[in-house]
């Protein structure tokens, strides 16, 4: 079991690793491993080590600890170079986005700026850059590891299998909840439409006379995930932007700038860069709706005739979310909250954001609506929202049968976890890897 949460374990530290490194700046360094041309210092091992023997008690008599992560740092840095070679792509503005969230995480775990730069021996911007190039780096590790797991299936015999040989070892499942939402925004004023606008076409009038896209998206861009990589959204696959949006890319041409296209954010300007079957990789230029000043009182009373309508019995909640709710991606499946990145409709609520956690710790029976809530996102505009719990399931030991979903899901993780294990393995005959006892 040990073996166990120390994978899990350096799993979750992903991130944490270059922001902490100056803390062992008192300590003499040394190069511990050589991996192709790149090095791995000890401070960098004692700074993970640290890290993990704090938020894992369990693993204090790990004797074997630092050598684990050293062996993990050598496998990511091995394919970390297979993924340069390859040019796989990334989704820039998804890790700023996610950079952004967790470095305002952290900064909440500090009474001022300067103490939390004084702790990591960084200014603030060199701390969300290295969080930026750590999660990044991690994108890049899965999507190889989703290119390797392609195709891979288990069958009930290897999944049985997988429950005889470590039912002693699998945790319990935790608490699950699915949930469906509607949410609203306040409209926009016409002055601040028309001020929008004009804003983007002069930008577009630069653009047909020669200006440079990536320059012009960096200068006026006002998406924050995207301004500074140039306004590159990196590959997307089909399905996953606004209608509008994706609708206007698909038409372009390869180096082409579509004509001005509104969504619910505000006034883009799209460049496509390249075009695949089933994927296209643009980069755009947002200038924002400011609904900062917008009037909630509509959107109040809408969302309160809504789930006054759904629990009479006289309106379905699935069509009102696909009618009326302001996020087009739970729109369309019916208000359905999905888990990030996946197709997953039961998941923790830790997974949601202290805010909704809440919200939904309130509803305790199956087609419960809260009341209309205003949101206020880390990022983005606040907006007025009803949410339904649509089931909860208790947390509970695993039961082969009635939870085999989550069983095969459990065992082909580890069968692909092998899978890439083999793949790395067969890397490191290919890269020279020199190590030193730590």
């Amino acid at each position: 079991m040990k073996k166990v949460l120390r994978k899990v374990a350096l799993l979750l530290l992903v991130g944490s690793s270059s922001l902490t490194a100056s803390a062992f700046a008192e300590v003499a360094d040394r190069i511990v491993a050589v991996v192709g041309n790149e090095v791995i210092f000890k401070s960098e091992i004692d700074t993970r080590e640290l890290m993990l023997r704090m938020q894992y008690p369990q693993l204090k008599q790990d004797n074997g600890l630092s050598r684990s992560i050293l062996e993990g740092l050598i496998d990511q840095k091995i394919v970390l170079a297979k993924a340069q070679i390859d040019s796989t792509p990334i989704d820039e503005n998804s890790v700023l986005s996610m950079a952004n969230d967790r470095f305002k995480e952290l900064s909440s775990r500090f009474a001022t700026k300067a103490e939390m730069e004084s702790r990591f021996g960084k200014s603030s911007a060199g701390i969300l850059d290295g969080i930026r190039q750590e999660l990044r780096n991690q994108q890049l590790v899965d999507t190889l590891r989703r290119k390797k797991s392609a195709g891979v299936i288990v069958s009930y015999n290897e999944v049985m299998d997988f429950y005889s040989a470590n039912k002693e070892k699998i945790p319990q499942i935790p608490e699950e909840v699915s949930v469906s939402q509607i949410l609203k925004y306040p409209p926009v004023s016409e002055e601040n439409r028309a001020q929008s606008l004009a804003t983007i076409e002069r930008i577009r009038t630069e653009i047909k006379g020669g200006a440079d896209f990536a320059a012009m998206a960096k200068q006026y861009s006002q998406d924050p995930g995207s301004a500074q990589a140039g306004g590159d959204l990196g590959f997307v696959s089909k399905g996953q932007l606004i209608p509008s949006f994706e609708d206007a890319a698909y038409a372009l041409k390869e180096g082409q700038v579509s004509d001005i296209v509104e969504t619910r954010y505000g006034y883009h300007l799209i460049q496509l860069l390249s075009k695949e079957l089933n994927s296209i990789h643009v980069r755009h230029i947002l200038i924002v709706f400011d609904r900062r000043a917008g009037d909630f009182s509509g959107a109040i009373s809408q969302l309160a005739t809504l789930r006054s309508d759904v629990l009479s019995g006289k309106e379905d909640f699935a069509a009102m979310a696909k009618k009326y709710s302001d996020d087009p991606a739970s729109a369309a499946i019916g208000g359905q909250v999905l888990l990030g990145g996946s197709s997953k409709s039961m998941f923790s609520p830790l997974a949601l954001r202290p805010q909704l956690q809440q919200i939904i710790a309130t509803l305790k029976k199956s087609g419960e609506i809260s009341e209309p809530q205003k949101i206020d996102p880390q990022q983005g505009e606040p907006f007025y929202a009803i949410f339904r719990l649509n089931d909860r399931k208790a947390a509970h030991t695993l039961d082969p049968e009635k939870d085999y979903t989550s069983l095969a899901e459990l065992a082909l993780n580890d069968k692909n976890q092998q899978i890439f294990s083999k793949w790395v393995q067969q890397l490191r005959k290919e890269v020279y890897v020199r190590t030193s006892d730590i």
